[in-house]
């Protein structure tokens, strides 16, 4: 799990944790005995990719160094209903505190990952590739983005010192789309490729010629799109091609065909729906 930032990660978990278990838990302290022990086993409901197995694990840790998490799978695998993914034992005190926000994450992660997983399957022997966005959870960027990958995604910018990307409100701002452009490519250099929202042919001309490196297209359907990326592509053979907008898992494979590079897909990351996955326990 090289790719996450294991620093951030631990400041992560250690604020989630505390915002759930506030100044205690006071329903295992007033009906379980001190020093009671425990095993817990992370059970899958349903088909998924498995994400935040070391996000889950952290939560108990944060709550006794000493707590460990046996995994019987691996982040970015696909598991079916009833495989158990992952066990723990210790006390009880600590596998009841820590339950819903490892679940919390492990559920949503996993959601991440199997969403993406169903978007690369369904454009699947074209050139193109699924990536995220910046519409992120506040706070969980960094685990979404790294559920991306797992589920066969790329990355998109991590933020909005990751890259440039000019938007119609820049362009409007700046004085107009060329302005812009030609204002970013001579203050960024030549190593940044400059990324830019295009809506028609018209502003795809006026971006290419101010240097461009990336379109992103905004708006029209795969017919549109496809006009559209030839036309570009006629002043540009090398010019990156993105697509965003209202893109489906019925749709995603039309896009694709339609010849773009990169298809952004907010419902990664936006309205995912968190993985069925239980955690039972037991005295031990």
């Amino acid at each position: 799990m090289n790719w996450l930032d294991e620093g951030a990660l631990y400041s992560s978990i250690g604020l989630f944790v505390r915002e759930d278990l506030g100044r205690g838990d006071i329903t295992t302290q007033t009906v379980l005995m001190r020093n009671a022990r425990a095993r817990g086993r992370f059970v899958a409901g349903e088909q998924m990719v498995v994400a935040g197995l070391e996000a889950a694990e952290e939560v108990f840790v944060t709550l006794d160094p000493q707590q460990q998490l046996e995994a019987f799978t691996s982040d970015g695998e696909e598991v079916e209903a009833g495989k158990v993914i992952a066990r723990t034992s210790g006390f009880a005190d600590v596998l009841l505190a820590g339950e819903r926000t490892a679940l919390n994450l492990l559920q949503h992660l996993s959601g991440v990952a199997t969403i993406t997983r169903q978007f690369v399957r369904a454009i699947d022997g074209t050139a193109a590739k699924i990536t995220d966005t910046r519409k992120t959870t506040p706070g969980l960027r960094m685990l979404e983005k790294y559920a991306v990958l797992l589920g066969g995604g790329v990355n998109h910018r991590y933020g909005l010192d990751d890259g440039v990307c000019i938007k119609a409100n820049h362009a409007g701002i700046a004085g107009g789309l060329g302005v812009a452009v030609k204002s970013a490519r001579e203050k960024i250099g030549h190593i940044h490729r400059i990324a830019v929202e295009v809506t028609n042919e018209s502003e795809a001309t006026e971006a290419i010629e101010s240097g461009a490196g990336v379109l992103v297209v905004a708006g029209p359907g795969p017919a549109e799109l496809t006009e559209l990326i030839r036309h570009a592509r006629s002043l540009a053979a090398d010019i990156a091609i993105e697509a965003s907008g209202m893109i489906t898992l019925e749709n995603v494979r039309v896009y694709a065909e339609a010849g773009a590079d990169l298809i952004r897909v907010d419902a990664l990351t936006q309205s995912v729906r968190a993985m069925a996955i239980g955690f039972q326990i037991q005295p031990g």
